[in-house]
């Protein structure tokens, strides 16, 4: 499933937590597993709705967000 955006927000899905779009898998998760050291693969494997090309898109996006552009250096 290769969406076009991979975070989706619905206030019946989570809540409204951020989840992968088209799961029920809320984003923190990721992150609280590669915190603990964890790879993606394991994350994959604890979470098969999830596929491999959201995973990269989500850790693409959050490098985006956290990459000062070098004319801002």
């Amino acid at each position: 499933m290769a969406d076009a955006y991979p975070i989706s927000v619905d206030p019946e899905i989570q809540g409204g937590t951020p989840c992968f779009t088209g799961t029920r898998v809320p984003i923190r998760s990721l992150f609280d597993a590669l915190k603990r050291g964890r790879s993606t693969e394991y994350f994959l494997t604890q979470f098969p709705s999830v596929t491999a090309a959201q995973v990269r898109a989500v850790l693409d996006r959050a490098s985006q967000m956290v990459t000062v552009p070098e004319h801002a250096a």
